[in-house]
């Protein structure tokens, strides 16, 4: 998965039909801003469902378009298609960030997503505050219950989905122990 956004992230993939390689996913309005994580509930547009938590997932450092839909299926208005994050506020938060600020991850910053802490669909601002970088891994879980924040001075604290915070031991280095005999 990671080479796969990768290759794509460097955007230099062949152009097919003048569109770049893409994923249409489908959702309600109320399923992407809700926080169901729910089976099956956004569809991939070739007989293929995902749940509401991941299409959020997809659509959060993504190109959006926005389509709404009557009743009988018939397009009613076409919004412009936007990217979510900008590259350059993306390159700010890289060099805020580093890498993955998930506890205990040290992946670099172009293997991560940028992430909204407060999803845009809930009204989250585009902006460093609002922002934070995750490997795919971790982008994963805090969309299905994990949870991230920023304190005051910088520092990340991350969150199991029960509340209680991931605490982790400082990194020790190890040398060789040597014996003598005696």
């Amino acid at each position: 998965m990671q080479l796969c956004d990768n290759q794509l992230a460097a955007g230099t993939l062949p152009i097919l039909r003048t569109v770049k390689p893409h994923v249409v996913v489908t959702i309600p309005l109320e399923e992407l801003v809700g926080s169901d994580t729910s089976p099956a509930t956004a569809d991939l547009g070739f007989g293929a469902t995902i749940s509401a938590a991941r299409a959020r997932w997809l659509a959060c450092d993504g190109n959006v378009t926005r389509i709404v839909v009557g009743p009988e299926g018939q397009p009613l208005d076409l919004g412009r298609s936007h990217r979510v994050v900008p590259h350059s506020l993306r390159r700010v938060i890289e060099h805020r960030d580093r890498h993955c600020v998930f506890a205990g991850c040290d992946a670099p910053s172009h293997w991560c997503d940028v992430h909204h802490l407060v999803h845009w669909a809930h009204g989250g601002e585009t902006e460093p505050d609002n922002l934070a970088l995750l490997c795919e891994r971790h982008h994963t879980k805090v969309h299905h219950g994990f949870r991230i924040e920023r304190l005051p001075d910088g520092r990340w604290r991350t969150f199991r989905p029960d509340g209680t915070e991931i605490l982790l031991l400082p990194r020790i280095l190890t040398e060789p122990v040597t014996t003598r005999a005696g």
